[in-house]
């Protein structure tokens, strides 16, 4: 039986041979599957990946566009301080203007009420110096009770003119 033995090893260890092949293309078939399941899993990942870069980039844009508006938001809010701020001034500037016109329409009012006063003083002074110029000479009296005065005129008022609003003045009319 010398001869069989060598064949028996060696059919054995073709078998043995075999049977390791056979694992081997099992385990390369696993290791396959296994890639091509990976390989799923990473292009979904990529594609996860790839809209998520695109709605980072959308999200971007939209910020990007909203700090642009929001600046040139603060630009006109500046702008309008500005504007603001110039109209005060000319208010305040129109009103004291307005209020200087009135002190000198007042101050002149006020002179000119002097001044009738004194006119009106003037004039019964004279009278009585007439009237006393006229007894001395025995002259009739031309003022006696037949005497009318005119009634006093109520000063008119002074017009106040108006005062033209420049640009950014505030009219309060």
């Amino acid at each position: 039986m010398a001869p069989s033995a060598p064949r028996t090893r060696a059919a054995a260890a073709l078998r043995m041979k075999q049977i390791a092949l056979d694992n081997q293309g099992r385990t390369i078939r696993r290791l396959r599957a296994q890639l091509a399941t990976e390989r799923r899993g990473l292009a979904t990942m990529k594609k996860e990946l790839e809209d998520t870069q695109v709605a980072l980039e959308a999200s971007h844009k939209v910020i990007a566009g909203l700090t642009e508006i929001g600046l040139s938001m603060s630009k006109r809010i500046e702008k309008m301080k500005v504007k603001k701020q110039l109209a005060k001034a000319n208010h305040v500037e129109c009103h004291q203007k307005f209020q200087a016109r009135i002190h000198e329409a007042e101050d002149s009012m006020q002179a000119q009420h002097l001044i009738i006063e004194a006119l009106v003083d003037e004039k019964d002074s004279l009278l009585q110096t007439i009237q006393g110029l006229q007894e001395a000479n025995n002259a009739p009296a031309p003022f006696d009770g037949d005497w009318e005065e005119e009634p006093e005129e109520e000063p008119e008022e002074e017009e106040i003119e108006d005062i033209p609003l420049g640009e950014g003045e505030i009219d309060d009319e």
